[in-house]
């Protein structure tokens, strides 16, 4: 069976954020949403998601915004 062929997407069109009265951070990509303790957990369970979804995510975790 053939690997499945990845798109490829940037980190630049994630948008990392503070949760508001709730502990930790989410990561919005691609219509999905992740959450994670730090930004870099969200950002690696992002990764996972869209994968998931046939697009492999590009570049280093942005910074969190709010």
């Amino acid at each position: 069976m053939p690997s499945k062929r990845l798109k490829k997407i940037g980190a630049g069109k994630t948008k990392v954020f503070k949760i508001r009265n709730r502990r930790g951070y989410a990561v919005v990509c691609a219509n999905h949403l992740t959450e994670g303790r730090t930004p870099a957990q969200a950002f690696e369970r992002m990764v996972k998601a869209v994968k998931r979804a046939g697009w492999e995510l590009i570049g280093k975790v942005p910074r969190a915004r709010g």
